[in-house]
């Protein structure tokens, strides 16, 4: 069940649809490290902006230093721009068990407060889909890392 945030706004909805709606200027998605788009939100990211995989694929594939860093493309559409970032939140896909880094989920939440603070940052349940992790404990490291930032949760509903 999910409980108290702290400043972490949530909606229901598209966060593609919302996005290019002008609702966010930044998306953030949970990528592995293996420069596969294959499944989950990641999927429709590389259908709708594959300019976002084409990022991604301009980094080593399978390189594991790439946990908590982030790769990003700025897309422009309906006459806006949208920031796409790939944030490298676990190793693989392909074994059992929790896959998710929470320490890769910090350092990539730090990243986007470096380089995209004061801008709309939209999100899906990074890490807790696919990847196994624990909503809980990924809501309060993305509330600690985002402080101060317009940060919404967007909880999928077609």
């Amino acid at each position: 069940m999910y409980t108290f945030y702290f400043a972490m706004k949530v909606i229901k909805g598209n966060l593609i649809e919302l996005a290019l709606d002008g609702v966010f200027d930044v998306i953030i998605h949970g990528c592995n490290c293996q420069c596969v788009m294959g499944a989950g939100i990641a999927k429709s990211i590389k259908n709708h902006f594959p300019e976002a995989y084409e990022a991604d694929l301009q980094t080593a594939k399978g390189d594991e230093s790439k946990l908590g860093s982030i790769s990003f493309v700025t897309v422009i559409r309906e006459n806006r721009e949208l920031t796409i970032v790939n944030g490298y939140t676990q190793y693989h896909w392909r074994v059992s068990g929790v896959l998710v880094d929470y320490e890769a989920i910090r350092s990539v939440m730090k990243n986007v407060k470096s380089k995209f603070g004061g801008k709309r940052i939209g999100y899906p349940l990074i890490g807790a889909g696919l990847a196994k992790g624990d909503w809980e404990t990924i809501a309060k490291i993305i509330d600690q890392e985002l402080n101060g930032e317009n940060h919404t949760l967007v909880k999928f509903s077609k």
